[in-house]
């Protein structure tokens, strides 16, 4: 038995009466120095209560050399004759000795880490995967109290506050961690059972653990949890770049030290996607991060091309289409860091604990738009399996917003371009108003909206002022303005009254939504003006569209009473047209409701901001285009905006002449007399031959088939105007004159001696005009 177990025998007393040669080899003291000694002289520090009441337990022994021994003891009492006490039998079972029961060998072999704690938090078993958490064998552990085996840090204590707590209240608890342990690298996550354990009694006399590594499954919650995150973190906004940033924000520092997005050029711009290359592919770089400030691990630069050889991962990715993952010591891995090295040497103390990297690619609808890069520094795990299938589903999202915001980009580019080709470009100089305009195309994901404005230069040296919006975002809204500009071009040709340009109009857009075209989901207003300098008269009307506003020369502002009528493509109802007289040096405003309407602002209060900043003194109407936008606009508008100002002029007296012709043919030679004598009196007797004839043409068709009151005008402006009013509806057309006819060739000849010519209708019959180009000045 001295070969299997170390014994003692103390006596009622508490001397040793008794050692064997098993205590001898376990505590270093010869029989002849332990019997006849105090049993508690041997003892390092007092057997806890809980050991003597259940008479084993775990005792701490000083050892001969010095050094603490926990013990594993067992007493057992023994009687006198006379039955009463005569002392007790110490048994202790030798450090190492393998287990000899089934629930030994299964404690003792378990996969999880499992120990026991006497009330004091001593150590009282250990098994092997606990002592391997540990590092050190059970021995140096058994009866150490647990906080003098670990260092002084939060997890611990956190661990020894649940000891106590189980001893405490008695109750079973458990709670996870992710902590590290002294025999491991790196932290590792722990789901740990501990309950109390009593005697037969009923008596708590020691704390029972199981610590189960979750490591695997915390990582697979963490995954899931940053692919949770990027679907909310990623895509907030319809740009490339910073879709790209976003990226890079989620990966780095959870899943990466230092991350990099490198996209081809044509998802930048405006081309489509090429074949991928064989060989080396080239990608420029948009994003990049890392745990260290300033990202000096990047050999990249932002905005920088890259060529990546065909060896490299990257290249590979994008060419297998799938993650590809290279450690440290493999060829394709040195390679490209010794690449990196070379090409940013500054950079090579931040990568020298690189030691693993992958490269994924970003394919969205079977396009390979880019790479994804994320490497492992300062982290100590390699990627694996389970991180290349988090990193495709995670690079899969990111594709899909990235090219979201790339097509978002492509029709946007589409939509601006397809509008700046429809709206004027050099407004057409004239003599009725001087003109200023501003165009903003939205910001906002929604999109380029249908915003448009126009200057048409109308008979008489009157002018046609437009502005419109079509209700929606993107190409089809631009589509539905091209068909508005153009069919107001139109009908300004035709020189309808506002009202009545506005009706066409509204059957033009009712007829398009009776062919199944979207405008009537879009919606359309328009606000048509048309300014006379002659009379200095205003005549407008507006379809759903808001009133222009109205700065007079005395500097009050005000909008313009009208109005509004119904929206474009309603149908069957009457648009009702103001007219007002302005005096001259007015300035008109249109504008489009993206200027005043804001989810977010007050209309009433936007357009009093309109009128206040339109009487800031400025320069000129830029200058005042200028400070109408920054004083009435937020920061960041939610739609399009388009601003239109014109300055009235005014053609006085002196530029005008005007004839009443009584209907008699007599009266064609004091016409042609009566413009001649003006032309010489403006010094245009260059002109004087042509518009003989063509007074002579216009007054004689008015009397033969017209009807009175004829009159005849000349307007001196940028060009020579000639105008013949009379009282029939019936407009004159051109006609193909035969040989043998007497009349039909004056409209011909009127249309081949001008620039050009037209008819109007008037609230008291019909206008004839036509242009001349005015003699150079000398």
């Amino acid at each position: 038995m001295e070969d299997a177990s170390a014994a003692a025998i103390i006596d009622a007393r508490g001397i040793v009466t008794g050692w064997s040669e098993g205590a001898r080899r376990l505590t270093g003291y010869p029989s002849a120095e332990a019997v006849g000694r105090a049993a508690r002289e041997l003892l390092a520090e007092d057997v806890p209560p809980a050991a003597v009441t259940a008479r084993s337990g775990t005792v701490m022994v000083r050892h001969r050399d010095g050094y603490l021994v926990g013990i594993r003891v067992s007493g057992c009492a023994v009687t006198g004759p006379d039955g009463e006490p005569g002392g007790y039998v110490i048994t202790a079972a030798p450090p190492g000795r393998a287990e000899t029961s089934l629930a030994g060998r299964a404690f003792q072999q378990a996969s999880v880490s499992m120990s026991v704690f006497d009330t004091g938090q001593r150590y009282l078993r250990l098994n092997e995967a606990a002592c391997h958490v540990m590092g050190v064998s059970e021995e140096a552990l058994l009866g150490r109290h647990f906080p003098e085996t670990v260092e002084e840090a939060d997890h611990n204590r956190g661990f020894d506050w649940h000891l106590r707590h189980v001893v405490e209240t008695g109750r079973p608890l458990r709670y996870e961690s992710y902590t590290g342990a002294p025999a491991l690298n790196r932290e590792h996550a722990w789901v740990t059972e501990m309950w109390p354990v009593r005697d037969a009694a009923g008596e708590l006399v020691g704390t029972a653990l199981a610590a189960f590594d979750s490591t695997d499954q915390y990582w697979a919650r963490q995954r899931l949890a940053l692919l949770n995150e990027a679907a909310a973190a990623i895509g907030t906004t319809l740009d490339v770049v910073r879709t790209a940033e976003e990226v890079i924000g989620v990966v780095v520092p959870g899943f990466a030290d230092f991350a990099s997005v490198d996209l081809s050029d044509w998802v930048l711009g405006a081309d489509e996607a090429p074949a991928v290359p064989a060989e080396a592919i080239s990608l420029r770089r948009v994003a990049h991060g890392s745990v260290t400030e300033g990202t000096p691990e990047a050999a990249v630069h932002l905005g920088d091309a890259d060529v990546y050889p065909s060896f490299s991962p990257i290249a590979r990715a994008m060419r297998e289409g799938r993650a590809v993952v290279a450690q440290a010591g493999e060829p394709s891995f040195m390679r490209w860091v010794a690449e990196r090295n070379a090409r940013a040497p500054g950079g090579r103390p931040y990568r020298l604990g690189a030691h693993s990297m992958m490269a994924v690619p970003l394919r969205a609808r079977g396009t390979t738009l880019g790479v994804a890069v994320a490497v492992r520094i300062h982290q100590p795990d390699d990627y694996g399996e389970d991180d290349a299938v988090f990193a495709e589903e995670l690079a899969s999202r990111a594709a899909v917003c990235v090219d979201n915001a790339r097509r978002f980009a492509r029709e946007r580019t589409t939509a601006l371009a397809l509008q700046h080709s429809l709206l004027p470009k050099g407004l057409p100089g004239q003599a009725a108003v001087e003109v200023a305009h501003r165009y903003l195309p939205s910001g906002s994901a929604a999109g380029i909206g249908g915003d448009w404005f126009d200057v048409i230069p109308l008979s008489g040296s009157r002018v046609a002022l437009v502005v419109g919006d079509v209700v929606g975002h993107g190409i089809p809204s631009t589509a539905t303005m091209g068909r508005l500009v153009t069919a107001v071009r139109t009908l300004a040709d035709v020189d309808l009254p506002p009202d009545e340009l506005l009706t066409h109009l509204d059957d033009l857009v009712t007829h398009l939504a009776s062919d199944g075209d979207d405008v009537p989901e879009l919606g359309a207003t328009c606000l048509y003006a048309v300014y006379d300098p002659v009379a200095r008269r205003l005549n407008l009307a507006a379809a759903g569209h808001p009133a222009p506003a109205l700065v007079l020369p005395d500097g009050s502002a005000r909008l313009i009473p009208m109005s509004a009528g119904p929206p474009l493509g309603v149908g069957g109802l009457p648009f009702e047209a103001t007219e007002l007289q302005l005096p001259e040096g007015s300035v008109v405003a249109l504008y489009t409701d993206g200027l005043v309407e804001d989810r977010d602002r007050d209309v009433d209060h936007a357009t009093a901001e309109l009128c206040r900043a339109l009487t800031v003194p400025a320069d000129s109407l830029d200058a005042l285009c200028d400070t109408v936008l920054k004083s009435v606009l937020p920061e960041e508008p939610g739609d399009d905006v388009a601003l239109l100002l014109a300055r009235t002029r005014a053609l006085g007296t002196g530029e005008v002449a005007t004839w009443d012709v009584a209907p008699d043919p007599a009266q064609v030679a004091a016409a042609r007399q009566a413009a001649t004598e003006q032309l010489t009196a403006w010094g245009l007797d260059e002109a004087a031959f042509v518009t003989e004839l063509v007074v002579s043409e216009l007054v004689t068709n008015a009397i033969r088939y017209g009807a009175p009151p004829v009159q005849l005008r000349l307007i001196r402006d940028r060009t020579l105007i000639c105008e013949v009013s009379d009282g029939s509806s019936t407009s004159p057309h051109l006609r193909r004159a035969h040989q043998d006819d007497e009349g039909g060739r004056g409209l011909l000849l009127v249309a081949q001696l001008t620039q050009r010519w037209g008819s109007r209708q008037t609230t008291r019959g019909k206008t004839i005009w036509c242009e001349q180009p005015l003699p150079p000045l000398p």
